[in-house]
């Protein structure tokens, strides 16, 4: 029989399919020139409304982390789901007034924490140990096939019928798929249902609870947000994914355009972002699976690596075929970023309070997403080209890899391979 935690992991793979980043993140650069014939906005202001919902996500996310503690998963993700698929169609009447447009991706920001990464990481952490890094790997999924098909979709539903009803069409399909597939199958940990984490028996449970550092239950180990926000450790991940985010996040909010600029057509663009889903696909499997077998921060040096050998494609101004890799290789890392983050937080802070420090954790990797459009939007508009920001971001990179060079190897709740680690900072 199937374990139950992988039904788990397929619904929030459903769930992130439909949320924030594919929907509104990945599609953006598609609305962005329509936005800007329709209102005679520039580009700056536009990417500013994506900027504003990063922000309202990053000072959510602590928030809705505490009330994933408090409360559970399915309180809060049932109705910031339906929220904030109304939010979205409601993007089909927007007026002239730039206020309209920030204040509904604020209000898309706030809602869709509820909806995405922090509670959906809580609970397949609950669900999953050994196997941890693969099954949030194999969630993330979602959001690769989300990234691959999103822009081609509002693409084709823009050119077909116009912005403003793909708006009404992509805001519909959280409402309709993710509600009832989440609300039938969502559970929050294997005890309620007689199970155990990974789907072991109950004589394997034994022998690693005699093994662990710990006798007291998982849920029960690891710090505390304020604990967590004391040490060291912390603030290293969290400037490590600060910078890359700013550089992953600056680059696909603005791959479209940028594309476009070195004479790609609208369709080879839209195919370069779904490349770039692709590789985000690949990049969360991969990602998770290494996680399992290899030292967490050298996994995540690697791929970042990877974003930076893609940024310099692009700074050195190629064009076609080397495009496609440059996207796919960035993609590669933001397939990475929020598994890692995950991974990290539950390894280093276990799972006592890990929906509030994921939270405080994707707040900074929020931030980091924030700053990314608003600077390549700058950029432009000022120098009329991306190369100066493109040169700096790549430099940004090797900041990123030089911190997480710099974690140790003490965690609060250490993989099974890993007992003998299992102090804290």
């Amino acid at each position: 029989m199937v374990f139950y935690g992988w039904v788990i992991v397929l619904a929030a793979a459903i769930a992130y399919l439909f949320s924030f980043g594919p929907l509104v993140g990945v599609t953006f650069g598609v609305f962005l020139k329509p936005l800007a014939e329709e209102f005679g906005w520039d580009r700056a202001k536009i990417a500013s409304a994506y900027s504003i919902s990063l922000l309202a996500m990053a000072l959510c996310s602590p928030v809705i982390g505490k009330f994933v503690d408090r409360w559970g998963t399915r309180r809060v993700v049932l109705p910031a789901t339906a929220l904030f698929g109304g939010a979205l169609m409601s993007l089909a009447w927007l007026t002239p007034h730039l206020g309209h447009l920030y204040g509904i991706f604020a209000v898309m920001g706030m809602l869709s924490v509820g909806s995405t990464h922090v509670p959906y990481a809580r609970v397949i952490s609950n669900w999953f140990d050994r196997r941890r890094g693969l099954a949030l790997g194999l969630s993330m999924m979602g959001l690769g096939v989300g990234t691959t098909i999103m822009p081609l979709l509002a693409h084709s539903l823009i050119a077909h019928w116009g912005w403003r009803t793909a708006y009404v069409v992509l805001g519909s399909l959280p409402i309709l798929i993710v509600l009832p597939i989440v609300g039938l199958s969502l559970r929050e940990r294997p005890e309620q249902m007689g199970l155990s984490p990974d789907g072991i028996e109950r004589g394997e449970e034994g022998l690693r609870s005699r093994t662990s550092a710990s006798s007291l239950p998982r849920a029960a180990l690891g710090l505390d947000p304020s604990e967590a926000l004391r040490t060291r450790t912390f603030w290293i991940m969290g400037t490590a994914f600060f910078l890359m985010s700013l550089c992953a996040i600056g680059i696909m909010v603005h791959l479209v355009p940028l594309l476009l600029d070195r004479g790609l057509s609208a369709e080879e663009a839209a195919w370069a972002m779904s490349i770039f889903g692709i590789a985000l696909l690949v990049g969360r499997v991969a990602c998770g699976a290494l996680l399992d077998r290899f030292f967490a921060p050298y996994v995540a040096v690697a791929f970042f690596s990877l974003a930076g050998g893609g940024i310099l494609l692009l700074w050195l101004g190629f064009g076609g075929v080397l495009a496609f890799v440059a996207a796919f290789l960035i993609g590669l890392t933001m397939g990475a970023e929020v598994d890692v983050i995950a991974y990290l937080v539950s390894r280093y802070f276990g799972l006592r309070a890990f929906g509030a420090i994921y939270g405080y954790s994707f707040s900074l990797y929020l931030l980091g997403g924030m700053v990314g459009p608003f600077l390549m939007g700058v950029s432009f508009e000022r120098r009329g080209s991306y190369q100066e920001t493109l040169l700096i971001l790549f430099l940004v990179t090797l900041v990123a890899v030089g911190l997480l060079i710099r974690l140790g190897t003490r965690r609060v709740e250490p993989a099974l391979g890993e007992m003998a680690c299992a102090e804290v900072d």
